[in-house]
């Protein structure tokens, strides 16, 4: 089971969604973990399921759930991301969850921040979308279109999948070295985004806050390796319970 809880009602009718789950590069979480802090946006909720490792994030102090929801009423803009790469066998269902509320909410479109292996990466921005007028707008802005390739994961289930319901989606992908985590991966992702969505979204502070930025994600690889598999290993390593 997946659920996805909002801690009150909240309007997101005619918001984006930007979906920024881990992938090659860790550009989504990186870009992600930017946005949230640069717009400050509101904590408005969370994805559980007994499909996840069973983690809990720490974040100044206080225990949050590992998947979040958050959201910006200056750009309208909702964003979702997680601490841990999404097991394989949840990411079908968690994608049809996230359809299901995206309709709900009435979302108007949806954006996936990804990245795209490369031995050498140029340090472009390409795009890939189901809405023929996102791509013109995209190109015109010197972002170029994926002609062959593959998306992956939840982002290439949302691109699938949305159109049948008529929610244009698309996903901004970033040339990455998929051994080096570079913060210069999110400023190219976020460049992207603010020439596609005229947002503004001042970039000037992620090379300060690079430091701060790459901690994070080491953190989110260190989570990464979480699994239920080692979670078990750890609790047999332990002996039997107290209260057994």
């Amino acid at each position: 089971m997946i659920g996805i809880k909002l801690f009150k009602d909240t309007n997101l009718s005619g918001y984006t969604l930007i979906e920024a789950f881990p992938g090659v590069g860790l550009v989504g979480p990186m870009a992600g973990s930017y946005l949230i802090e640069k717009l400050k946006m509101d904590y408005i909720g969370y994805i559980e399921s007994d499909l996840f490792p069973p983690i809990a994030s720490i974040h100044a102090g206080n225990p949050a759930f590992p998947a979040r929801i958050y959201k910006d009423d200056k750009y309208k803009l909702a964003l979702v991301m997680s601490e841990f790469v999404i097991p394989s066998h949840s990411i079908y269902q968690l994608a049809m969850e996230l359809l299901a509320f995206i309709r709900k909410s009435k979302v108007s479109r949806i954006i996936s921040i990804s990245g795209m292996p490369s031995q050498k990466p140029s340090g472009g921005c390409f795009v890939t979308s189901t809405d023929q007028n996102f791509v013109k707008k995209a190109v015109k802005n010197g972002i170029k279109q994926v002609q062959e390739g593959v998306v992956a994961g939840v982002s290439a289930l949302l691109l699938t999948n949305a159109k049948q319901f008529s929610i244009p989606a698309a996903d901004i992908l970033v040339e990455v070295n998929p051994v080096i985590m570079d913060p210069s991966y999110a400023e190219t992702a976020i460049r992207g985004l603010n020439k596609i969505i005229d947002t503004d979204i001042d970039l000037k502070d992620l090379e300060k806050e690079a430091k701060i930025v790459q901690t994070k994600i080491k953190d989110i690889v260190k989570k990464m390796k979480e699994s239920p598999e080692h979670y078990d290993k750890a609790a047999e390593s332990a002996g039997p319970s107290m209260y057994a």
